[in-house]
């Protein structure tokens, strides 16, 4: 899964791209707590079971844990793990279509660089 998503993605996707996004940027480090299900669902618009699919994608990956009664925690080296994570699936996904994308419309890279 990939922190960029699209509007044609899945709410979850969506919702798991959005923290996957804070969790890179640093807005939760290791230890910090997740907002709840309820807030976080309440913020976006989401239902409760739709950010509950996202959180539990990332308890899966290892990246969060659940302290019963407590809430959702980024577990230590969480992001150095999604950070490598969300590369490999740039790499895979996204780069090859945005690099034929490139040779359709004629760009040079170098000059694209050169803009960013």
């Amino acid at each position: 899964m990939t922190a960029l998503s699209n509007e044609d993605s899945p709410v979850y996707i969506r919702l798991r791209a959005t923290i996957a996004s804070g969790i890179l940027r640093g807005d939760y480090r290791a230890g910090d707590q997740l907002p709840s299900v309820r807030a976080l669902a309440a913020e976006h618009g989401a239902n409760p079971l739709t950010v509950a699919k996202a959180y539990q994608s990332f308890q899966d990956d290892g990246y969060v844990e659940v302290r019963r009664g407590v809430g959702m925690f980024v577990l230590p080296g969480a992001s150095e793990r999604l950070r490598m994570a969300e590369r490999d699936a740039f790499m895979q996904s996204q780069w090859p279509r945005i690099r034929d994308h490139i040779d359709l419309l004629g760009l040079d890279l170098t000059d694209l660089m050169a803009r960013a």
